[in-house]
């Protein structure tokens, strides 16, 4: 069994902390020689991407590093991502994406304390990852605080204690006790499909919020943004009265520039028959994203618009016919 262990920085091995911020070390120690016991799992191999607070991470970022396990998959049983907690979520779900044709684990992992640290969670969820890239789960996954988690389902939660990622959607693909308990959910090996790096940065997220100036998002469409997410109230509801989202969902779609709706809250999924709102949105020309996570709709509508030149009848057309579908488990259809 052989493992690629890529690591891209993050907290895991930063260096610092009370009082001085946490910032990336210097890479000098051997993570296996470190963790001995990862020996015992299998053959592993290290190969260093970046050492970058993950709130520097890029979509350019993402490519590169969808394309250094595409390049690999052939090479690997499994692979083991070291990377920062803050934008985790964003980069396990664009590489659950960017790697439709997965039949082999892409294991996400990182630490809310360095390794360093006394009391730091980097050990076991090290070990964790690397057990879990050993197994038979073909998806892209986030390792933490002994489970599994679906990458585009998760999201970060906790920013103090160990627990620091959630899938409120989704349950666990996988949970570690005195053995590994795999779900019934785990997606099936997909064919191998070929590299697509493309996709486009150029969107927008916005929360709704009591008080919104529809001109903001007026003056984004202006300045060429190709796509936003909405996160919208509850069901997907959004302001029709005062400071009404409806004329700027009207000009997004004439501009054909999609316009995808998530919910804020972390349970429950998007409606847009359910309120008056929502049906205006809907009537406006937005899309329904289910259960999506922000994470997840992000980073798939960049990578829809990246691709929308191969498509008739444009980007709005291609970004409403991907959304209506489950690409990686993204979404409950």
């Amino acid at each position: 069994m052989r493992l690629l262990l890529i690591h891209t920085g993050g907290t895991l091995m930063m260096r610092g902390g009370d009082p001085t911020p946490l910032e990336p070390d210097v890479y000098t120690r051997d993570l296996v020689a470190e963790l001995p016991v990862l020996r015992k799992l299998a053959e592993i191999e290290t190969k260093i991407l970046y050492n970058l607070d993950s709130a520097d991470f890029q979509p350019h970022h993402w490519v590169e590093l969808a394309e250094t396990v595409h390049a690999s998959l052939d090479r690997y049983d499994g692979f083991v991502i070291v990377h920062g907690t803050d934008t985790m979520a964003y980069t396990a779900s664009a590489l659950a994406f960017l790697l439709p044709g997965l039949d082999r684990p892409v294991i996400l992992t990182g630490a809310q304390k360095p390794l360093a640290d006394v009391r730091s969670d980097a050990r076991t969820n090290l070990v964790d990852a690397c057990h879990l890239a050993t197994t038979r789960i073909p998806e892209v996954g986030i390792a933490f605080h002994s489970e599994l988690l679906r990458g585009c389902r998760a999201t970060k939660l906790d920013a103090w204690g160990m627990k620091a990622f959630g899938s409120p959607a989704c349950p666990p693909l996988a949970e570690l006790g005195l053995g590994v308990n795999l779900a019934g959910h785990v997606l099936a090996p997909r064919p191998r499909a070929s590299f697509d790096g493309r996709l486009e940065p150029h969107v927008l997220a916005v929360r709704t919020f009591p008080g919104l100036d529809p001109r903001l998002l007026h003056g984004a469409l202006a300045a060429g943004v190709r796509g936003m997410v909405i996160e919208a109230f509850g069901a997907g509801n959004v302001p029709r009265l005062e400071n009404s989202l409806v004329p700027v969902l009207e000009a997004a779609r004439a501009a054909d520039v999609p316009v995808v709706i998530v919910s804020q809250s972390t349970r429950g999924a998007v409606d847009l028959t359910r309120y008056h709102g929502g049906v205006a949105a809907a009537r406006a020309g937005a899309i329904g994203a289910g259960d999506m996570t922000t994470e997840a709709a992000l980073t798939k509508l960049m990578i829809v618009l990246g691709r929308a030149a191969d498509e008739t009848g444009g980007r709005a057309s291609a970004a409403r016919a991907a959304f209506a579908a489950s690409w990686a488990g993204e979404i409950s259809l």
